[in-house]
């Protein structure tokens, strides 16, 4: 990937951060909005972590199943992350790799589209008046009548191409030795978030090795889950096959 390739994920960066801040603004903006954004996410991720204890109890997938759940999926606020990449977005290009780039552009447009689709859905909860008390039910019909289906699907795809980028990362030489002297000049600079994303994410892909059946069971098991829930399945969390 060349000058050309980095300067379009910059220009994805600066297009999805101004977003995701913009949305994240909105919901701080009103105290309940953020409390009720905390607590559907905290059930969100209370049901990836039973949809994905096989792998967070894998010594080999454990490291890379709780970045996905806590980095890109999770409740966690990436506010301070956000605001760092802002900050150093004009030298981004000259120091980091375009990999590295395309990592970070991807993971803020899957931040800007999960602060949407949950403020779509808090919005929903409440209307059923769920919110204070979320159910799996409450969440199913929550779920289907935000539709969205399209940025379901967009955002499924977007944490498969995540995957995919930290595995071609983990590929490249050199990168685990710079992200690794990188450490204390980014902590001094005040990148500290940012630099812990990256090296979380390199770090739990180069334990895994391969991540080819570890890609695989997440998109899979998360596509199994949209359809159910867009089905009006019973128990739309079950993944066929598995106890």
């Amino acid at each position: 990937m060349g000058s050309e390739g980095k300067e379009h994920w910059i220009a994805e960066l600066r297009r999805h951060l101004a977003a995701a801040k913009a949305l994240r603004a909105e919901a701080n903006a009103d105290p309940r909005m953020a409390q009720d954004r905390l607590r559907l996410r905290g059930w969100q991720a209370d049901r990836l972590a039973a949809t994905y204890r096989d792998l967070l109890d894998s010594e080999r997938y454990r490291a890379a199943a709780r970045f996905f759940l806590t980095d890109l999926y999770g409740p966690k606020d990436f506010s301070e992350r956000d605001h760092e990449v802002e900050r150093v977005l004009p030298t981004m290009s000259a120091t980091l790799p375009a990999a590295g780039i395309r990592t970070i552009a991807l993971a803020i447009e899957v931040d800007a589209l999960s602060e949407e689709l949950d403020a779509a859905m808090v919005a929903e909860l409440r209307r059923a008046r769920a919110m204070a008390k979320i159910t799996g039910k409450a969440y199913a019909e929550a779920y289907r009548r935000c539709g969205r289906r399209d940025h379901r699907e967009l955002q499924l795809r977007l944490i498969g191409e995540i995957g995919e980028a930290l595995a071609a990362l983990v590929r490249k030489p050199l990168v685990h030795a710079a992200l690794r002297l990188m450490r204390g000049p980014a902590k001094l600079a005040g990148l500290a978030e940012l630099h812990a994303f990256l090296e979380d994410g390199y770090n739990a892909f180069h334990t895994m090795g391969d991540s080819t059946e570890f890609l695989a069971a997440i998109t899979t098991r998360e596509a199994i889950v949209l359809q159910q829930l867009f089905d009006g399945a019973a128990r739309p969390f079950d993944i066929p096959g598995e106890d």
